[in-house]
């Protein structure tokens, strides 16, 4: 069985022309052919952080649905800003918060889905913090929750805001960081900011960033997806 799993910092909807438009972005999302995306920035930043991306519209326009996940209001679509969609079909079996150390508020995601049979499939999304100080402790958490799903294979996704290819991520001894390629700023790439972590036991059969000329106007981010083979279950 291959799941794909994608990951997309919308920013609020704002594409790089400065405009606002949420339908720009359902656009992108039903070109990534995924089963599962983790979306950044799917909130406004202030007040009561509503939705810049409304579940109306993605339930309306595209195959997937917005999950029973934790929301940081009561018109939040996500949890500090992060949400799972989850592809029709796919199940889920639960979603759970978790709140990560810093100076700002961040959280990430722990989504849990039935890959085959009776084997769960762990995927941590993560929107990291602006100092490396902050995402070297916000590593160190999430690594502890990947291990805690062992035996079943983990991955984290996301906007990890690390420049560095080496430096931010010395808590993940035992992981591998895959960066697909750059995706920030859209409209001329330079930094790989957001990447994947797999355990040994979740393997990546491709993997790329979705550069076209509409995700180079939709947000500042480019979409990354990779294809994850291999979830049977051991015997």
């Amino acid at each position: 069985m291959t799941l794909r799993i994608a990951s997309y910092n919308i920013h609020k909807c704002v594409g790089v022309d400065r405009r606002r438009d949420p339908h720009r972005i359902i656009d992108v999302l039903n070109t990534l052919d995924a089963d599962v995306i983790a979306l950044q920035e799917v909130d406004r930043r202030r007040g009561a952080r509503p939705a810049a991306l409304s579940a109306s519209l993605i339930e309306a326009e595209t195959d997937f649905r917005t999950i029973e996940q934790p929301r940081t209001g009561p018109d939040s679509l996500g949890w500090h800003g992060q949400a799972f969609l989850v592809k029709r079909g796919v199940e889920m079996l639960s979603c759970a918060g978790i709140e990560l150390p810093g100076l700002e508020p961040r959280g990430a995601l722990h989504l849990s889905l039935k890959a085959e049979e009776d084997l769960p499939f762990s995927i941590f999304a993560a929107h990291l913090g602006l100092r490396r100080t902050d995402r070297r402790a916000q590593w160190t958490r999430i690594a502890k929750e990947m291990l805690a799903a062992s035996p079943s294979p983990a991955l984290a996704i996301g906007d990890f805001n690390e420049w560095s290819g080496r430096n931010g991520f010395e808590a993940l001894g035992g992981f591998t960081v895959h960066a697909p390629g750059a995706t920030y700023p859209s409209v001329a790439p330079v930094g790989k900011l957001d990447r994947i972590v797999t355990c040994n036991r979740a393997h990546i059969t491709h993997m790329s960033v979705h550069d076209t000329q509409l995700t180079r106007r939709a947000s500042d981010h480019l979409p990354i997806w990779a294809d994850i083979g291999g979830l049977r279950r051991r015997r």
